[in-house]
């Protein structure tokens, strides 16, 4: 009887190392990518500092806002406006002292 030899062609392996080596692309891409993990990571931290941010300027337009209501032809805070001419341009009254 004669021993019947199969060959095993290389296209197995060949197809066995394509797949791994597709599977380790987007691996690579789904964590490094432009649309990946850490640029989700980074993209999230940006815009909570964004918020951050926002809620700062929210605040300080609220502040400006009602200094300018207090300083309005409808509403005149008398206190607020001596301020500012004080600090603006440095007025002070007769009866003070300045101490440099």
């Amino acid at each position: 009887m004669s021993a019947v030899h199969t060959q095993r062609g290389f296209g197995g392996l060949i197809y066995l190392g394509l797949a791994g080596i597709l599977g380790l692309y987007f691996t690579f891409a789904a964590v490094q990518g432009d649309y990946g993990m850490f640029a989700r990571v980074a993209i999230n931290a940006e815009g909570e500092a964004l918020k951050t941010e926002r809620d700062k300027l929210t605040a300080e337009l609220a502040e400006m806002q009602n200094l300018t209501h207090r300083l309005s032809d409808d509403y005149l805070d008398l206190d607020l406006l001596d301020q500012q001419t004080r600090d603006v341009l440095g007025y002070m009254r007769a009866d003070e002292i300045a101490i440099r």
